[in-house]
């Protein structure tokens, strides 16, 4: 018998939905708004936040339905994950993606949802909502922090 964790045993293709949906850790930082050159396809990171984005779970307030409010919310799916290159170095499906295995923090790890937060992960209070802000002002929101939060963690497993 494989005691091994079902994210270690099956690719992202082979997971069943409800594996697939706890690879999410609860960052928030894949609803943060994102901003793209034309010219060079580079991707960046504000923090303005989605108007579902719970600012305090870092969790959508109405999952189900996120599509029919906010149409260009982006369904992740294996063949999303492996297409998008913006996904936070953090995250439960690029890790799983890219064979490696995911943090102490993760809730799949730890068991408890609060855990990345309190290891400094999520967007909890550092976004603003897209209600908030003319959106023609996003350029000012412009934050590197998703790209480098778990650096010290990152950097021992190196």
């Amino acid at each position: 018998m494989n005691d091994l964790p079902f994210w270690k045993l099956k690719t992202l293709d082979e997971m069943s939905q409800s594996e697939w949906e706890s690879l999410c850790d609860g960052c928030g930082l894949c609803c943060l708004n994102k901003l793209e050159d034309w010219d060079t396809g580079d991707v960046v990171f504000t923090s303005v936040a989605c108007r579902l984005l719970d600012g305090k779970s870092c969790r959508c307030s109405d999952y189900p339905n996120r599509q029919k409010t906010v149409p260009d919310c982006i369904q992740l799916t294996p063949q999303e994950v492996r297409e998008i290159h913006w996904l936070p170095p953090t995250c439960g499906y690029r890790l799983v993606r890219d064979g490696e295995d995911l943090y102490w923090w993760h809730p799949l790890v730890s068991g408890d949802p609060d855990t990345v937060h309190v290891a400094g992960i999520s967007a909890r209070g550092r976004t603003v909502s897209e209600l908030q802000v003319d959106v023609d002002d996003f350029e000012d929101y412009v934050v590197d922090w998703p790209l480098h939060v778990g650096e010290t963690e990152r950097a021992e497993k190196a």
